[in-house]
């Protein structure tokens, strides 16, 4: 049987000092029907002079240079050239587990999943710790992750885009992109609408990804009070409007209004 192509994307701005333990993890995932872009944001280092020595080995990998405009438009870049039946994405700071993308192709192929969605470690300097919501191995529908999610919908377990798959063909049909216009939360406010068409979602109670936490990130930067408080009221329209949709929000409107005070976190 021949194996769904996946295509793994990587976003790039100066990250010359982490990009080869990146690159490297991708490649030496035990799935190996993969496309790989490797999306370089105007660095001014030598990350495009590391991606390009990746291309010459390994034909999977494509190179993309862009004047820096923001990591949406970098992974809209690629998705708007990528091939596979999943997309995924991986951080240029981070890595992923040798067995990724295998256990969640697994996943979706088997429980025939729109969106797979596993645990992560948290690596902040020598310290690694597991991070994860949804404790056990679970086939869901919409309206069961929903439910999960209303528990903590600030947790980056359920925000980022990294610990999770996705079809691309959800994403064409339905013109799904990442928003140009947000710096924060951008994450979250794709998986919103994303989770708008996505029937059924499988949870891995496996960490497959390694997420560095950085001091004086872009995130960090961009999270100043006033930011938080525009973003989140524009991010709860689209939060309270799946539920709407569902079916889910007079039932419990309390809980999920609390999401205007939940502050972000990656479970710690």
């Amino acid at each position: 049987m021949q194996l769904p192509l996946v295509s793994i994307i990587v976003p790039i701005h100066n990250s010359e000092k982490t990009l080869k333990r990146c690159v490297d993890s991708i490649l030496k995932q035990d799935y190996q029907e993969l496309e790989v872009f490797l999306v370089d944001d105007g660095s001014e280092d030598g990350s495009l002079a590391i991606c390009r020595e990746y291309a010459k080995q390994d034909a999977r990998i494509k190179v993309i240079r862009k004047e820096q405009s923001g990591v949406s438009d970098a992974r809209n870049l690629a998705m708007d050239q990528a091939e596979g039946k999943y997309l995924q994405f991986v951080d240029s700071d981070d890595w992923v587990t040798p067995d990724a993308t295998r256990m969640m192709v697994s996943a979706a192929e088997h429980s025939s999943c729109d969106m797979v969605i596993t645990h992560f470690f948290r690596v902040n300097h020598d310290k690694i710790r597991r991070k994860g919501h949804i404790k056990e191995y679970e086939v869901m529908t919409r309206e069961g992750f929903a439910e999960h999610m209303m528990e903590k919908p600030a947790n980056f377990y359920y925000g980022v885009m990294w610990n999770k798959l996705y079809r691309r063909d959800i994403l064409n049909t339905h013109m799904l992109r990442c928003s140009r216009e947000l710096n924060w939360c951008e994450d979250f406010l794709f998986n919103l609408q994303y989770l708008c068409y996505a029937e059924r979602i499988c949870a891995l109670p496996y960490p497959t990804y390694y997420y560095v936490k950085t001091k004086n990130s872009l995130v960090a930067k961009e999270a100043t009070m006033k930011n938080t408080i525009q973003t989140k009221k524009f991010i709860f329209t689209y939060y309270k409007e799946l539920y709407e949709n569902i079916d889910l929000y007079e039932e419990n409107k309390g809980k999920i209004n609390r999401f205007l005070i939940s502050i972000a976190s990656d479970g710690h």
